[in-house]
């Protein structure tokens, strides 16, 4: 824990979470309900209320100290069969990917492959006439986010309806496009990032930073149940994900893209959460150097599939949720980023946590 503590203290980067959230403390009407219901004693109590709300299926990991990990479901693993959830199924995590990535990128500065000051330009010299900035953006500012390099899922030629299997294709939606902002000006979210991140890697380390992660950050873990692309796993093997309040399987929709695309299961993320934050995944320097750039925790979105994944200081904990259900209207005095489903999601992750303190006091 002192490791951990200190790693803390090092990380001062004002970075905020990065999550689907509330867009202001207000929440729109039809999130009422389960924002003021009365707390459930127990974690599978507030699990199976989850799908009186319109969720489709729930997958809780908790991860206490000194204590066995528990596994909470209900719903479906897929409505259109009657499938029950299962706990130990496979999920389309998003961009808690990103942990992942961020993670090799500290291991690979450590040990001298890459270096943080060095920029876009140094690295993919191809694109120093197609991105703004290029010389200027150093790797820290990528995978801070702090690029001003435009997000290619804001584009409106993106659709997140159709499998994106082409890696080039998305980053084509911000080539040649002015920045957002000058390079470290300020902090704003971009898929982007990542997926220039990643192509970087592939080409320090003359393969797939899918494999590195793999060798360097899965296997030291024994975590064989943390892939890096759909096409990787047998597709029965993974959750059904669903649009609030319709039937069609999302499942079938493929992203390739980096930063977006791993499949896990929900104790596969959880010890890979739980290493990363008590400093068992990398050395004192790699750790170091991992909390000067990026975030201890993460969630993951994409239509079908939403992912959380937070240590909880304060109880030692770490809790994992996925739902397989995003989207769908509210309203009211708000809007919700994400949807519906998202909403209802985030309360019911922030019921849980008071669950657990309850449970431990």
């Amino acid at each position: 824990m002192q490791k951990q503590d200190r790693v803390k203290r090092i990380l001062g980067i004002g970075m905020p979470i990065l999550a689907l959230v509330i867009t202001i403390s207000i929440a729109p009407m039809d999130l009422v309900p389960p924002l003021i219901a009365p707390l459930p004693d127990t974690v599978q109590e507030q699990v199976d209320n989850a799908i009186e709300y319109g969720l489709d299926g729930i997958i809780v990991y908790v991860d206490q100290a000194e204590t066995a990990p528990q596994f909470y479901a209900a719903g479906w693993k897929n409505k259109n069969t009657k499938e029950p959830t299962d706990p130990n199924a496979l999920f389309r995590i998003g961009s808690i990917s990103k942990l992942y990535i961020a993670a090799a990128v500290a291991k690979l500065v450590n040990n001298g492959s890459l270096s943080l000051d060095d920029t876009l330009a140094d690295y993919l010299p191809a694109l120093a006439g197609r991105i703004a900035y290029a010389d200027q953006i150093t790797l820290r500012m990528l995978v801070q986010h702090r690029s001003g390099i435009a997000n290619f899922t804001d584009d409106e030629d993106w659709d997140w309806f159709t499998s994106q299997t082409d890696i080039n294709k998305a980053l084509e939606l911000v080539l040649d496009d002015p920045a957002d902002f000058a390079p470290d000006a300020r902090y704003s979210y971009s898929n982007t990032n990542y997926l220039l991140i990643a192509r970087i890697l592939d080409n320090e380390l003359g393969y797939s930073h899918h494999q590195y992660i793999a060798d360097e950050i899965l296997s030291p873990l024994g975590l064989t149940n943390t892939y890096g692309l759909l096409s990787q796993v047998e597709y029965a093997d993974v959750v059904s994900g669903y649009w609030y309040e319709f039937d069609d399987d999302l499942r079938r929709l493929d992203y390739v893209i980096p930063g977006g695309s791993m499949i896990a299961t929900a104790q596969d993320v959880g010890i890979f959460l739980r290493a990363l934050n008590n400093g068992s995944l990398l050395s004192d320097d790699e750790l170091a150097i991992y909390a000067s750039i990026y975030e201890f925790e993460h969630t993951g979105w994409i239509p079908g599939y939403y992912s959380i994944a937070r240590y909880l200081r304060d109880l030692d904990t770490v809790v994992v949720q996925f739902v397989s259900t995003t989207g769908g209207d509210t309203w009211g005095m708000a809007n919700v980023v994400g949807g519906k489903a998202t909403g209802i999601s985030d309360i019911i992750y922030s019921r849980i946590g008071r669950i657990l303190e309850n449970s431990s006091e």
